[in-house]
C-alpha cells in the first residue's frame, strides 16, 4: 500500500507542478507560490474533521520545519532559475530531491533488498533524464559553483519529505496543518518584504487553485505513505518520481516533443519502479 500511495503522491505532484507553471506564466511567481499554498491549506482545513488524528507538539513541530524547509526550497530553487540555465537546475534540483530521503534512510537503518536497491538507482537516474529538457549536453558544459542553488534547493525539498517521516502514525494529514501554515507565513513575509505583488490575474486563479489543492493532496498522499511502514529510502525515492508526469502532461497537453533523454528516462522510471516493487 505504501507504494501505491508513493506513486500516487508523485503522479500528483507532478500534475500540480504543471497547473502551477501554467499559472506562471498568467501571474507572478509569488501570487502563484503563496495563493496556491493558502488554497490548499483552506482544502485541508476543509477535510481535517476526516483525514486527522492526535497529534503531539513534537509533530506540529516537525511539520511546521517540514513547511519552512519547503518553502525555503521553492524561493531558492525560482531564484536559482531566475539566474541559471533551467535545463541544468531542474534535473540537478531533482535528483538531490531525491537523494536525500534515500540517504537519511539508508543512514537511519532502513533495510532493503538487492532489487530494491538496484530500482532506487535506477530511478535517480530516471529523475535526471525525465528532467533534462535540452538533453544531457547543457549539464556537462554547467561550472559547479553554478549549481550550489540547484543543490541547496534540492536539500531542502529532499528535507521535506524526511522531516514529515518523522511524524507520528496516528497523526493522519494534521501535521499538514502546521507544515502549510508555516509555509503560507514564510512566502508572504517573503513577498511583503521584497515588495512582490501576490494578486493572481483572473485567467490564472483557477489553475492556482487546482495546484494548491493538488500539492496538498500529495502531500498527504506522501505523508500516508510514510505512515504505512515502508522504509523511507523507497517512499522518498518513489514520490520523487514527480518529473515524469508533469513531462507526460507537458507533451499530452501542450504538445512538447520529448528529446531522447527523456524518453530514456521514462523508460528508467518504469523499470525503477517494477525493480522496487519485487519481493525480498
Amino acid at each position: 500500500m505504501a507504494v501505491v500511495l508513493a506513486l500516487a503522491s508523485a503522479v500528483v505532484y507532478g500534475a500540480s507542478d504543471f497547473l502551477g507553471g501554467l499559472a506562471s506564466r498568467r501571474a507572478t511567481v509569488f501570487a502563484v507560490v503563496a495563493l496556491s499554498q493558502v488554497a490548499g491549506l483552506t482544502a485541508l482545513l476543509v477535510l481535517l474533521p476526516w483525514v486527522g488524528g492526535p497529534v503531539t507538539t513534537a509533530d506540529l513541530g516537525w511539520g511546521a520545519a517540514a513547511g519552512l524547509t519547503g518553502s525555503t526550497g521553492l524561493l531558492v530553487f525560482f531564484r536559482a532559475l531566475a539566474g541559471g540555465v533551467m535545463s541544468v537546475i531542474a534535473p540537478v534540483t531533482a535528483v538531490t530531491a531525491a537523494a536525500v530521503p534515500v540517504l537519511v534512510g539508508l543512514l537511519g537503518g532502513d533495510r532493503i533488498g538487492p532489487a530494491a536497491a538496484g530500482g532506487i538507482a535506477l530511478a535517480l537516474v530516471a529523475v535526471v533524464l525525465v528532467s533534462a529538457e535540452s538533453g544531457l549536453r547543457a549539464l556537462r558544459a554547467v561550472r559547479p559553483a553554478g549549481l550550489l542553488p540547484a543543490l541547496a534547493a534540492g536539500a531542502a525539498f529532499g528535507l521535506f519529505f524526511v522531516l514529515l517521516d518523522r511524524t507520528s502514525a496516528d497523526a493522519g494529514l494534521t501535521p499538514l496543518v502546521a507544515a502549510r501554515t508555516a509555509s503560507v507565513a514564510m512566502v508572504l513575509l517573503v513577498a511583503l518584504a521584497a515588495r512582490r505583488s501576490v494578486r493572481p490575474t483572473r485567467a490564472a486563479l483557477p489553475l492556482i487553485v487546482a495546484s494548491g489543492v493538488g500539492d496538498m493532496a500529495a502531500n498527504g498522499l506522501f505523508l500516508l505513505a510514510t505512515q504505512a511502514g515502508d522504509p523511507l529510502a523507497i517512499t522518498g525515492v518513489l514520490s520523487s518520481l514527480y518529473p515524469v508526469s508533469t513531462v507526460v502532461l507537458a507533451q499530452l497537453v501542450l504538445r512538447e516533443r520529448l528529446v531522447p533523454a527523456q524518453i530514456s528516462g521514462l523508460a528508467a522510471a518504469a523499470a525503477a519502479v517494477v525493480l522496487i516493487t519485487l519481493p525480498g
